[in-house]
């Protein structure tokens, strides 16, 4: 009987498998996906998103549909992955939105999981939300990451009984309270997410106590506050507790999350936390994982409460004020640690430290940019480490031997980071094969000798490998073109010699950035069969490269070439301009001879820098650079005018720079469409014609240099438009970016993080410190001071200069000039400007160097002059000045007699000739600036005085004549003779005239 029974039940579930399992997932779920896809068609670009869910094929197992799972008995849907079906598109001028329809889920009974993160949903269709989710008995997982919800969503959720882990993050949850009471309805909810919102507390708190099995809280990028850390202890099942960048300051509490005796993970990086650790912390027993990295904590890190934590796993302090023994002697009991990250702290001498053996074995341990207080050698506990797979020790100042001895140690060792140290000696390591080690960065050191021939075979699988800034000697190993795998290499600023191997160039075919710039290679500039097809940034510079540029480079169809300072020859060649990819080409201060190719044009440069060169010909009127934002063709033959459709195609234009070239004509009226310039430099041309009042346009400029050129005319007033501030922004100083991303890409896989923890922030691992090492930084020559300085990269948007001299300027100084308060450098010397100088140049706090020598100003020296305290050379010399010399003060007190030659009318120190002609202070007239009058004659004296003696005079002669009648009909003889005489001559020429005509 119970045989039949057992086969009974065998047979309807069979049929039930028959009906369902064999054929396919349910009708009705299938139709109610169909329902979902029509719903959703609108913003899935395409339909991309629901490419294998086909309607119209019956045979089409909807459980075999992609973003769908089933359970492999009932053929009921279990989850639907519906992440980024609505993502956001740059067509969208602002994040879209739309409301979804709740009901179309519930036809899937037995749904257990649903994710609809990053869809930016605002919220439900009306009457059909989440108020008809509770049918859905089963749901355990319910994911609305990254959406538009407000906190009318929270009222939505009852009776979900069944839910254990809800993620609201990034949504619009907002407001200064969010009612806890909401969730109380979830007796099963295990974790809870609310990132990214704009909740700052909460209300009923005690009612946290009804989420009796919530296990994870992960509250980040919110602005929750501190007073919830004295009531989270309620949450007795807590085990991961993550608040990092909430805003939170002061000390930590001692009360309330010290209850939580289950906790396993903390998370509070990112916030401004002082002082020291609360002793409370003690009870953590249980604690795995802590991060306190990004704050203000302080204290001997020894004396603290970690040590009492033997379960810790992970533990970053890193980039607060922790004052650390070196010998991390306080974990030496910690067996389980396995992940140290203890960055931009204080490493501690300890004199009377012991020498024994940690009981852990490190994985991880990034301890860059310490201050190293009395000892500057390797730790010495490193020496007992021998399971590492990432070491950083970078930006230390350590001394001694390279400590290659950590890779000999640690045989699973993947990435070694010991960059801006001291390191001395050879990199030597044993032969033995390291196949594990992809990353290695030992620049800024003084490692010297040779690169190990065999360097190849011991690191076989090498990714990235930098030694740049050392003293290492020889040639390049051919070895290299063994290593097949590596991506990024930087031998720059060496003393390497040589040639660039062939086997090198032809077996690195997954290079993609090779940097070899400051060494004195030799030779071709790039071998001719290179295969390096991957390669995309090419730096040679300051090398003795010679010969003509190779075709091999063409390669380089992406990023950016460097070849400047070299000895290379020969014409630009024409195929470069179907390299139309690079964003970058460099090829300054070489022999480079000829024409610019017009085909360069055809390149969407960043930068182009032919400076230092032979070329001649005129600069091509390209169409085609609107990204360009700097160029420079100086110290060239060039000739020609400069193109104006060159300037109006180059709307992104930062620099300019065209001195030392033979180009005429007039500045272009153009110049005045370029909003971003801020380098114009045209020295040492034949530009002619006045200066356009188009230049007042370039706002943004800090730079102008107009010098040695015949501009004539007046100085434009409107140049004091000019606002000469730090308007470079930090991406424009950068460059010409690499395009290579995020440095933390080069890092190979770290399984250890990428599985034990569940978010490892990107911080923690090690840097790629290479600064501009990937980038040509922006650069300007400029003088100042009587000498030329070069300035590259940030030092640009703190230099703001003016130099108009060696032209045929003429009029007077405009005043408004002396607005231009951040000026620091400004040259009208040697031009023909008179005038006085202006008053208002005693605003020019900033200005370090004013030369408005070889002119024809005169007037005084405005005494107010000495106001500018940050003047370091001035000179007035060879003009038309008088009066006294400023007062011997602030810098004026530093000026020789060579600020004032050639002004005879000047008097006073340093000057040799004294006042001594000076009228009485008291007896001086005073103009309407309330300065002393001139020193040797009142204007307004000398007419008064001039028409009284007139008159006077005028006078004595009517009286003489009255008096004596002889003299007075002798006086009246004369005029009569005078008169006819005059009329005689008058008469005769005409008569002459007339018949010259006539004949």
């Amino acid at each position: 009987m119970e045989l039949r029974r057992f086969w009974w039940w065998v047979l309807l579930v069979s049929v039930q498998l028959g009906m369902n399992g064999c054929f396919g997932c349910w009708e009705q779920e299938r139709i109610a996906l169909m329902q979902l896809k029509a719903s959703m068609i609108n913003c899935s670009y395409g339909n991309h998103n629901f490419a294998s869910w086909d309607s119209t094929n019956k045979e089409s197992d909807c459980c075999e549909w992609e973003r769908v799972k089933c359970n492999i008995t009932t053929g009921h849907v279990i989850q639907l992955d519906l992440n980024q079906v609505c993502s956001w598109s740059p067509l969208y001028s602002e994040s879209p939105s739309w409301y979804l329809n709740a009901s179309l889920f519930l036809p899937f009974e037995e749904l257990k999981y649903l994710h609809l993160r990053d869809n930016f949903i605002s919220g439900w269709v009306s009457n059909e939300g989440f108020e008809r989710f509770p049918m859905l008995s089963k749901l355990e997982v319910l994911d609305l990451n990254g959406n538009n919800f407000n906190n009318s969503i929270l009222s939505s959720f009852s009776a979900m009984a069944s839910l254990k882990k809800l993620d609201l993050s990034y949504n619009n949850l907002h407001g200064a309270i969010i009612d806890i009471r909401e969730f109380k309805a979830f007796s099963s909810l295990e974790e809870l997410y609310l990132m990214g919102n704009w909740i700052s507390g909460f209300v009923a708190i005690k009612e946290l106590g009804a989420l009796n099995k919530l296990k994870q809280l992960r509250l980040d990028d919110s602005s929750i506050d501190k007073s919830f850390l004295h009531m989270v202890g309620v949450l007795t099942s807590l085990n991961v507790l993550t608040m990092s960048h909430c805003g939170f300051s002061g000390s930590l509490p001692a009360q309330g999350w010290c209850e939580l005796k289950k906790l396993q993970e903390i998370d509070i990086s990112h916030n401004r936390f002082d002082g020291i650790l609360p002793s409370c912390l003690a009870n953590l027993t249980s604690l795995q994982v802590l991060d306190l990295s990004y704050n203000h904590f302080n204290g001997n890190i020894a004396l603290s409460q970690l040590s009492s934590w033997t379960s810790l796993e992970y533990l970053s302090l890193s980039n607060n004020d922790f004052l650390n023994p070196i010998s991390l002697s306080w974990f030496f009991n910690h067996s389980n640690l396995k992940v140290l990250l203890n960055e931009n702290n204080k490493i501690a001498f300890e004199p009377n430290s012991h020498g024994g053996t940690p009981t852990f074995q490190l994985e991880f341990l990034i301890m860059s940019n310490c201050s190293f207080d009395g000892l500057k050698r390797t730790p010495r506990f490193l020496q007992y480490q021998y399971d590492l797979q990432v070491v950083d020790l970078s930006f230390n100042n350590l001394v001694g031997k390279i400590p290659t001895w950590l890779v000999e140690n640690n045989t699973r060792l993947v990435c070694l980071v010991l960059m801006n140290n001291s390191f001395t000696g050879p990199f030597r390591v044993s032969n033995d094969i390291r196949p594990n080690i992809r990353y290695i960065d030992i620049a800024v050191n003084y490692i010297e000798g040779p690169i190990p021939a065999n360097f190849s075979l011991i690191f076989p699988n090498l990714e990235y490998l930098n030694m740049s800034n050392n003293a290492l000697q020889g040639s390049i190993p051919s070895s290299f073109g063994n290593l097949v795998s590596l991506w990024i290499l930087d031998l720059s600023k060496n003393q390497l010699s040589g040639t660039i191997p062939m086997h090198f160039a032809v077996g690195c075919y997954s290079l993609a950035f090779l940097k070899l710039s400051y060494n004195n290679l030799s030779g071709q500039i790039f071998p001719t069969n290179s295969n390096m097809t991957a390669l995309s940034y090419l730096y040679l510079d300051n090398n003795k490269f010679s010969g003509k540029i190779p075709k091999s480079i063409s390669i380089v169809s992406y990023g950016s070439i460097d070849f400047s300072n070299n000895y290379l020859s020969g014409m630009i060649p024409t195929w470069m301009g179907n390299m139309s990819g690079l964003n970058l080409l460099s090829m300054a201060k070489n022999q480079l001879e000829g024409p610019i190719p017009f085909e360069l044009c055809k390149l969407d440069l960043q930068l182009l820098h032919l400076s230092y060169n032979n070329l001649f010909g005129s600069i091509p009127s390209c169409s085609n650079l609107s990204r360009t934002e700097f160029l420079y063709l100086n110290k060239n033959s060039l000739s020609g005018l400069i193109p104006s459709s060159l300037i109006l195609n180059t709307s992104d234009l930062i620099g300019l720079d065209l001195r030392d070239n033979h180009l005429t004509g007039n500045i272009p009226h153009s110049i005045g469409s370029l909003p971003s310039l801020r380098i114009l430099l045209l020295r040492a041309n034949h530009l002619q014609g006045r200066i356009p009042i188009q230049l007042c346009l370039l706002q943004t400029l800090n730079m102008l240099d107009l010098s040695y050129n015949k501009f004539s005319g007046p100085i434009p007033h409107c140049l004091s438009n000019i606002t000469l501030k730090a308007s470079f922004q930090e991406d424009d100083l950068r460059g010409l970016s690499s395009g290579l991303g995020s440095t933390n890409s080069f890092l190979p896989s770290l399984p250890y993080f990428e599985t034990k923890y569940t978010t490892p922030p990107d911080e923690e691992f090690p840097r790629i410190h290479w600064g501009a090492s990937l980038n040509v930084k922006p650069e300007a020559e400029f003088t100042t001071k009587r000498i030329t300085y070069s300035y590259k990269g940030d030092i640009l948007q703190y230099m703001f200069g003016i130099d108009l001299s060696c032209n045929r300027l003429v009029g007077e100084i405009p005043p408004e000039l002396g607005s231009m308060s951040n000026i620091r450098a400004l040259n009208l010397s040697h031009n023909s400007l008179s005038g006085p100088i202006p008053v208002t140049f005693s605003n020019l706090k900033q200005i370090e160097s004013l030369d408005l020598s070889y002119n024809n100003l005169n007037g005084k020296i405005p005494l107010q002059l000495t106001e500018m305290t940050s003047l370091a050379v001035f000179s007035v010399a060879h003009n038309n000045l008088s009066g006294t010399t400023p007062d011997r003060k602030n810098q004026f007190g530093t000026f020789d007699e060579s600020s004032y030659d050639g002004n005879i009318f000047l008097c006073g120190p340093p000057l040799q000739n004294n006042c001594t002609k000076m009228r009485p202070p008291s007896t001086m007239p005073v103009d309407n600036e309330g300065e002393e009058g001139d020193i040797f004659m009142d204007m307004g004296v000398f007419y008064i005085s001039f028409v009284g003696a007139y008159i006077t005079v005028l006078l004595g002669i009517v009286a003489v004549l009255f008096i004596n009648p002889y003299w007075r009909r002798a006086w009246f003889n004369l005029i009569e003779v005078c008169i006819d005489t005059c009329y005689c001559f008058v008469v005769v020429h005409y008569h002459k005239l007339f018949n010259y005509r006539s004949a």
